[in-house]
């Protein structure tokens, strides 16, 4: 079985390097040239644990690379589409990328025997795959659905600095179609690459749909509700926003994960599928209330860290200060809805001066601030002659400093929004995010 991956991003080159490195025989296809010769070398485009290591291991295998859609139509059983879906700058989903992909898809058919099951894994609103997907394709390849091709909603649940070790180890997978031989055939594909350890489920495509906003807008008001918590600590001397998730942690009904106070959730899922989410609903006459609070507390989050750093520090003109963390979580170099970003955006119109440090991040934050701030591949000198530090992303490098560390500041204040430090200099102003002073 030949095995078709169309869009070769975060998703696509994880779902590729893995299935390859297993020996299954794949083809990744990309439309940029660049992006392709990058992946042919061995390398990522992007930063993300094991991914390198995986993709040699697949590129040894069974990996072939192309820029033509037409190959994997012609010659591939099971085609995945993994282009991205992003967020248009009124919070709507864009699927511009996706059915422009779907339109050479049917392009392809039109010219081919082949019967494909065509897979779509990008994230699309309740709807899509049926009313547009399915409408292009067939508009193009002059086939119906379910005789010339059939087609298949599989959203995935990678989290970026995990995707290697969720592709293999997935926590469920969701089938959504109409056509129970496709249902299936994709069933016992699933199940020749995990066993039969994961949950599968088999429903239609736009239950499918919703099951992959229902996942992240929960995940996401889990996020918001913690951070009102931790508001709430912020001004109550003597407590401690950690201590109260991990008790409510311990309940079944609630778990620990996602309990984890911080600036406020980004990267390129949580804040595209609420806003998406959102809009669908009042599309439909459905006022979402709660993910509209959930929204706007993850914005004013971000007003939270400035006033204590205006608390802390003062006027903020002419004051240098050090952000450090720049992606949106540890273990990857995104900077998408990155509340570090947003942090320096404000900084900046405050007029205040910014230093950075980030392990993967800088060259990305690069091509949005240019000469506007100051870069350090080296915490120390991001440190030098500052009024005050902010930890953003609870990189490892991060957790492990001590109060020494801190003393090339002009003044030791330093706004932990991840709770990460243990400092007992007397000299120092701790202030953590969530604990009341």
């Amino acid at each position: 079985m030949k095995i078709g991956i169309i869009g070769l991003g975060f998703v696509g080159l994880s779902f590729a390097s893995v299935l390859s490195s297993k020996g299954f025989d794949i083809v990744g296809i990309d439309v940029d040239i660049k992006k392709l010769e990058t992946i042919k070398s061995g390398k990522s485009p992007f930063y993300e644990p094991k991914i390198e290591e995986t993709l040699q291991k697949g590129l040894e295998k069974k990996l072939m690379l192309s820029e033509k859609i037409e190959y994997a139509v012609n010659n591939c059983d099971l085609i995945f589409v993994t282009v991205g879906t992003p967020m248009t700058s009124d919070g709507n989903i864009d699927l511009r990328i996706i059915l422009n992909a779907c339109k050479k898809i049917g392009e392809a058919l039109l010219k081919t025997q082949n019967k494909p099951d065509i897979i779509i894994k990008s994230t699309v609103i309740p709807g899509t795959t049926i009313n547009k997907i399915k409408r292009k394709l067939e508009l193009k390849s002059l086939k119906k659905e379910g005789e010339g091709f059939t087609l298949i909603t599989n959203p995935e649940f990678l989290r970026e600095g995990r995707a290697i070790e969720d592709t293999k180890n997935p926590h469920l997978i969701i089938i959504g179609t109409s056509r129970k031989k496709s249902a299936e055939k994709l069933k016992n594909f699933y199940e020749k690459i995990y066993g039969k350890k994961i949950p599968i489920i088999i429903t239609n495509n736009t239950t499918a749909e919703i099951i992959k906003y229902a996942n992240n807008s929960f995940l996401a008001t889990k996020i918001s509700f913690i951070n009102n918590i931790a508001n709430l600590c912020q001004t109550l001397p003597g407590t401690n926003v950690d201590i109260v998730a991990k008790a409510i942690g311990i309940d079944p009904r609630i778990g620990q994960q996602f309990l984890n106070a911080c600036p406020g959730y980004g990267g390129s899922c949580l804040p595209k599928d609420v806003q998406a989410m959102m809009i669908f609903q009042k599309n439909l006459g459905e006022e979402s209330v709660l993910l509209n609070a959930v929204h706007q507390t993850n914005i004013l989050q971000i007003d939270k860290i400035i006033n204590l750093i205006e608390k802390s520090v003062g006027n903020l003109k002419n004051k240098q200060i050090t952000i450090l963390g720049l992606s949106f979580k540890e273990e990857s170099d995104d900077i998408r809805e990155s509340t570090s970003i947003k942090l320096i955006e404000i900084l900046l119109k405050k007029q205040a001066k910014i230093s950075v440090h980030d392990p993967k991040a800088i060259e990305n934050t690069k091509t949005i601030f240019g000469d506007k701030i100051s870069y350090h591949s080296k915490i120390k000198d991001a440190l030098n002659n500052s009024h005050c530090t902010v930890i953003m992303t609870p990189w490892k490098q991060y957790s492990n400093l001590k109060n020494s560390d801190f003393d090339v500041m002009l003044k030791k204040i330093i706004i932990d929004t991840r709770r990460i430090l243990n400092l007992n200099d007397n000299n120092l102003t701790y202030v953590g995010l969530g604990m009341g002073s």
